[in-house]
């Protein structure tokens, strides 16, 4: 619970805690940084890093004059493709193996149907998704392993995650360079980040719900 909380209390305080990180460690920010947005969307099993934070306060800190803008907008769109691009040849790897087991317990729950259709929604939407998904937390980190997993063409793949990376970074870091800095936006930046969390986690949250009891609805209608 203990470490959790600090979690949760770093999460808020994101801000202060590079600001201290850039005066103890000066250049040493910038692997951070990297690091972080390659492991969100690199690994799947650590959706729960703040992304999108990172990104508009490295660029209001950039504002100051406390980082290069260039260098860290470069840096980051490495790690995003390179994030993105890990989690895809992941997905690919272990996707098929997952419904090739030949353990019969598996195969009763595993549906190779849905992994064929899943295939087809990402070569029909997957452009869209892979675009979409980094400005979503959670869903970013997830999108490219269920690419992989379903075997979504590399070169279509490669071509939205370039697309996706470019809008993500430069969007976000571009408003903290601009808007960062600006007081009421400094005094409330924790409040901003969670309502913007919020605006892009709560319309999917409601659109699968609601795609859930139309299904449930219509397995419980008379035939």
């Amino acid at each position: 619970m203990d470490t959790l909380l600090h979690f949760v209390n770093l999460v808020l305080h994101i801000d202060k805690f590079l600001g201290d990180f850039i005066q103890v460690y000066g250049t040493w920010v910038y692997v951070v940084l990297f690091a972080i947005v390659f492991a969100e969307t690199g690994l799947v099993v650590l959706p729960f890093l703040p992304g999108d934070s990172l990104l508009f306060i490295g660029g209001a800190f950039c504002a100051t004059g406390q980082m290069h803008l260039g260098l860290l907008i470069l840096l980051l769109l490495i790690a995003a493709v390179a994030g993105n691009t890990t989690n895809y040849l992941i997905g690919r790897a272990i996707g098929p193996r997952v419904f090739n087991t030949h353990i019969p317990v598996l195969e009763r729950f595993l549906d190779r149907a849905a992994l064929q259709k899943t295939h087809n929604f990402y070569e029909k939407h997957g452009g869209k998704t892979i675009v979409l998904a980094r400005f979503i937390p959670v869903v970013r980190t997830f999108a490219p392993f269920v690419a992989g997993a379903s075997a979504m063409t590399w070169s279509r793949f490669q071509m939205f995650n370039v697309v996706g990376a470019l809008l993500w970074v430069l969007l976000l870091v571009l408003l903290g360079y601009f808007f960062g800095n600006i007081p009421f936006i400094r005094q409330y930046l924790n409040v901003i980040v969670l309502v913007g969390i919020g605006a892009a986690v709560v319309p999917v949250v409601l659109g699968a719900l609601w795609k859930m009891l139309r299904k449930n609805g219509a397995n419980a209608s008379p035939r």
